[in-house]
């Protein structure tokens, strides 16, 4: 199995994307820990317009790409199809848990927080991404067009 993208020949900075992560990370502890519903909608809109590609109106984007230039980081391409999927995934994630934390399911909303942290520590400590493995995985067990 490849780990390259049928889909989109777009690339995007492996270290941007890391960088993001490791945001998350702050911002999902910050959720886990106060159970302020502003942290969830925080990350809710900055996922959501980096899925609408409005990173212009990303705050984790901006600091992302302050950190890149002030540290001069060198730019590390990757396909952006199994990271856009992920981001998707992400999106999901703190969707319900929005929902579920107003409906007073504290315990399964702090277990999907959990997952979307543990996640993103992998993403940023070891460059490796669950939704872009399970994306490679789909594009491996979906039906070939003759």
């Amino acid at each position: 199995m490849t780990q390259t993208c049928p889909i989109s020949f777009n690339r995007v900075d492996a270290n941007f994307v890391r960088i993001i992560a490791a945001q998350v990370i702050s911002i999902a502890l910050l959720l886990i820990f106060t159970q302020e519903l502003i942290f969830a909608l925080i990350l809710l809109i900055d996922f959501s317009v980096r899925i609408l590609n409005l990173k212009q109106l990303s705050i984790l984007a901006y600091v992302a790409k302050f950190i890149i230039k002030y540290f001069n980081i060198e730019a590390q391409p990757c396909d952006e199809a199994p990271k856009r999927f992920a981001l998707y995934v992400g999106v999901v994630i703190i969707a319900l848990f929005t929902v579920l934390y107003l409906f007073q399911f504290n315990i399964m909303a702090s277990i999907l927080v959990s997952i979307l942290l543990l996640c993103a520590f992998l993403e940023a400590t070891f460059d490796y991404c669950v939704g872009c493995k399970v994306y490679h995985l789909l594009q491996y067990i979906r039906p070939k067009d003759k």
